[in-house]
């Protein structure tokens, strides 16, 4: 009778060819070569007994459904991975908030908006899975590329609990242009309420005051967003 050996070896990035290894790849081929679970292996720099730090990479991004969602996880979830303990959980977390950081710093990297639709690329995939109601603002330059994107409301987005004043606060601090308004519904379905409308009308008067230009205001849902600009609701 065969003899059950339950115990699994540990392997390593040492473990693959040199051609393959992540960190010799970015050395020689720059970090744009690498996938996602490479990147990541690098901060891992060693997997656990079964997986090498590339796979355990991949079972990261397959869990949290990509970097967006590794980046929007809780700390503690990410802890709670199989080999994720809080050095390598701090290390993925700062290092995809560097990522972001730098996009929004550098002004030859910021993503410009053009259209309702680009400001729903850009927020859709990680407000879409939000299990509670943010209202977000884009901070928006001359040229209408982002400067920064502020969370700041979280739980109920009515008229009675917004103060308007907050929506502009950032705006008129770091000299923005112009605004984009984003909130979502946790329901899936990016209907707008009348709540939705009384509150762009609202906003849009603050703006004609602060000399700030209210672009639109996004109701992202799952799969689906709407602008109340191009429906005409609440902008005149």
């Amino acid at each position: 009778m065969a003899e059950n050996n339950t115990s699994r070896p540990t392997y390593r990035i040492t473990d693959l060819h040199d051609d393959e290894r992540p960190r010799e790849r970015l050395q020689n081929l720059g970090p744009q070569a690498l996938s996602n679970a490479e990147l990541i292996a690098i901060l891992l720099r060693v997997g656990v007994p079964g997986e090498n730090a590339v796979q355990v990479g991949q079972r990261l991004l397959q869990k949290f459904g990509g970097i967006a969602g590794i980046h929007r996880a809780p700390f503690d979830e990410l802890l709670g991975q199989h080999g994720i303990g809080e050095a390598k959980a701090a290390q993925i977390k700062a290092a995809i908030e560097l990522g972001r950081r730098l996009t929004l710093e550098s002004p030859e990297e910021r993503p410009a908006i053009n259209s309702p639709g680009d400001a729903a690329a850009l927020l859709q995939y990680e407000m879409q899975a939000l299990e509670q109601e943010h209202l977000r603002v884009l901070l928006l330059d001359r040229r209408n590329r982002v400067m920064e994107i502020v969370d700041l409301y979280r739980g109920s987005v009515s008229s009675s609990q917004i103060r308007v004043g907050e929506i502009f606060r950032e705006a008129v601090r770091k000299n923005a242009s112009a605004i984009i308004v984003a909130h979502n519904h946790p329901s899936g379905d990016p209907t707008p309420s009348p709540d939705d409308v009384a509150v762009t009308r609202a906003i849009l008067q603050a703006g004609k005051m602060l000399d700030v230009d209210v672009l639109d205001h996004l109701v992202i849902g799952q799969g689906r967003w709407v602008s109340l600009k191009e429906r005409g609701l609440g902008f005149s």
